[in-house]
């Protein structure tokens, strides 16, 4: 029950011999997800203003993209008085490839459909900086948007965080870590096919682990480069499910795909939020491959996957 339009973009790649990305250098991969990432996704829609900012990080200044939505998007624009509700974003691309540029699309986009600024964030990644750094950026990166909420035009009661596959298990992991902190409360996680589980032993890891273009070569690959060793694969910041405690966490929104590895354990950890009394909602696109969310030049299932979060997130933070 694949896709059509998936399946049809699976043959192409396949045509087309694109070397699979665990063959590839992290710098060559990232140098070819970003080339070509306008095959897949459409053109990038108008927002009001778009801020390239910094933020100091525990390593250095980690490069942050601020956007404020369009004025037809029933928003105030950022030259508006009015503070802003914000989206803390964190790509995805394995905590190895991807950056500010290969989410472009998909900010702007969940900017205007919520209403809201969205924070994109370029955090560290491996292998030249391995967990826990792109946690501690992620970290920081929250932290001083609370802080600098005023200066920016937004309103720090109501920030969330959110992302996509590693940026979904990085938004995780911040809302946890914001609610242990007691003095950052956030409104909102949006968990767009998130790793929650390092351990990769969950069903579809298996029957989903070639064909549908992230594959359990690719997951190793990705690991391989996050990771320093397989023990850490326990800590809960590189795996959330694992979290001793996952109460009183913000309202979440998980959303995961019929065919990707990584669809059991997203579902898990809706299940886990749920049980620990938190609101979670969890939406499977069942005919659906990882990554899609972002493909909606090819996919006509992407524009109702981030219509679904763009509607989940504007309740969440208009209210």
């Amino acid at each position: 029950m694949l896709h059509p339009q998936a399946r049809a973009l699976l043959d192409l790649i396949a045509q087309l011999g694109a070397p699979p990305t665990h063959t590839l250098s992290p710098a060559t991969a990232r140098k070819i997800y970003r080339e070509r990432r306008g095959a897949t996704q459409p053109d990038a829609p108008a927002v009001a203003r778009v801020q390239e900012l910094q933020a100091q990080g525990p390593a250095g200044p980690i490069p942050l993209r601020l956007y404020h939505p369009a004025p037809t998007s029933g928003a105030a624009s950022g030259d508006s008085a009015a503070p802003l509700p914000v989206l803390v974003y964190f790509h995805g691309g394995g905590w190895t490839i991807g950056d500010l540029d290969t989410h472009d699309v998909l900010c702007r986009q969940l900017s205007n459909g919520a209403n809201c600024a969205v924070l994109a964030v370029d955090y560290r990644m491996g292998p030249e900086d391995r967990f826990p750094g792109a946690v501690d950026d992620c970290y920081a990166a929250t932290v001083w948007c609370r802080q600098n909420a005023g200066a920016l035009g937004l309103d720090p009661q109501r920030m969330a965080v959110g992302g996509d596959s590693a940026g979904g298990n990085l938004a995780a992991v911040a809302a946890i870590l914001a609610r242990d902190a007691g003095d950052l409360p956030l409104r909102y996680q949006l968990l767009i096919y998130p790793a929650t589980d390092q351990r990769r032993g969950t069903p579809s890891h298996t029957t989903n682990a070639q064909g549908y273009l992230l594959t359990a070569d690719t997951l190793d690959y990705f690991q391989g480069h996050y990771l320093a060793e397989p023990a850490q694969q326990l800590d809960w910041r590189a795996s959330p499910t694992l979290c001793p405690d996952l109460s009183t966490l913000p309202r979440a929104l998980v959303l995961t795909a019929g065919y990707d590895p990584l669809r059991d354990e997203g579902l898990a950890y809706a299940q886990q939020l749920t049980l620990a009394g938190n609101q979670a909602t969890h939406i499977c696109f069942e005919r659906q491959i990882h990554g899609f969310i972002t493909m909606g030049r090819v996919i006509d299932e992407a524009r109702d996957g981030v219509d679904l979060c763009a509607a989940h997130l504007k309740l969440a933070l208009q209210s």
